[in-house]
């Protein structure tokens, strides 16, 4: 499989936009990445270029990203690239879209409270996992009186 992964930082545009379709919920919404650069005749960091990407999600996805993002947040994007060209009134069009795997808001921008969503209730319920053994066994005394046997090498 021959697919373009891309990870883009940015700002969210534009207000996520849900829909139910018969293949399940989508979402959309247009990712800003601005890049920047330190200008040293102004001793100042400048911003560049700003490219603009759609993102779709879907399902799941797509859900806690219609719930979750508004306008302005900064977010990680990771998904596969596809860029479309197209002609419109005679002129040749490009566009960028990311078909996300990933979507979280930027940590390294500010803080997220993190809210874990409900399961269908039509998968059954996972058996209770058993706790793990953290402790480590007691040496014994006389384990750690002996040394192992020297080996010798050849």
């Amino acid at each position: 499989m021959n697919e373009t992964m891309v990870c883009a930082v940015g700002n969210v545009a534009t207000q996520p936009v849900f829909r139910e379709l018969a293949a399940g919920p989508s979402a959309r919404f247009r990712l800003a990445v601005t890049s920047r650069y330190w200008d040293r005749e102004k001793s100042t960091w400048t911003d560049g270029h700003t490219n603009f990407f759609t993102v779709w999600a879907n399902r799941q996805l797509a859900t806690n990203a219609a719930t979750s993002l508004s306008v302005g947040d900064p977010v990680v994007v990771q998904g596969r690239l596809k860029v479309r060209t197209e002609t419109r009134e005679g002129q040749q069009r490009a566009s960028a879209d990311i078909d996300a795997v990933a979507i979280g808001h930027d940590l390294a921008r500010g803080t997220a409270a993190f809210r874990r969503t409900g399961r269908p209730e039509t998968a059954a319920p996972a058996p209770p996992r058993p706790e793990p053994d953290w402790e480590t066994p007691a040496e014994s005394p006389d384990a750690a009186r002996q040394q192992p046997e020297p080996v010798a090498v050849t």
